[in-house]
């Protein structure tokens, strides 16, 4: 579950800070259900908008995805020997912003995202084969809003238990 909060923490009182203009990233990689990899962070560049800013986040979430699914398809190559069958590894995110969505499985630029660094389009080979599924989620449902902005009471306790169960 990817999340950001697009220049989150901007005041007019605060517009000479460059940090505040930067957005925050945050995401969860959970595996069986249980939560492995967390992430709350300022991302290092400003976003020019909230896709941009998501698609960012995404992007940040997928460097530590890619590597766990390369870990997990060697393990298979291990116990090949053992008759079982091998199971198929992929991934599914949750994104609650449907542009980044969008950019994420496009395979070509337009002129409103053209600017976006090539260090942000690593993945899209994964999302091409399938291997990485992105799938749009409600944004109350956004399990990683706990990573990236304030929450009133009940919506971070629901999210808590959504998180890690209790």
């Amino acid at each position: 579950m990817v999340d950001t909060d697009f220049a989150g923490g901007w005041s007019q009182a605060d517009a000479d800070n460059a940090e505040n203009v930067m957005s925050r990233t945050g995401y969860v990689i959970m595996y069986a259900g249980c939560p492995i990899i967390w992430c709350s962070k300022l991302q290092t560049e400003i976003a020019l908008s909230t896709a941009e800013a998501e698609y960012i986040a995404l992007s940040q979430a997928m460097r530590q995805v890619i590597p766990l699914l390369q870990l997990l398809i060697e393990a298979n190559k291990v116990f090949e020997d053992i008759y079982m069958p091998t199971p198929e590894v992929h991934c599914k995110v949750f994104e609650d912003n449907r542009s980044a969505i969008v950019i994420a499985e496009s395979a070509k630029f337009t002129p409103r995202t053209k600017h976006i660094v090539l260090k942000y389009h690593h993945f899209r080979k994964y999302v091409k084969s399938k291997e990485i599924r992105i799938f749009p989620i409600d944004t109350k449902e956004q399990t990683a809003d706990i990573f990236t902005k304030p929450l009133d009471e009940n919506t971070f306790l629901y999210l808590r238990k959504k998180l890690s169960g209790w």
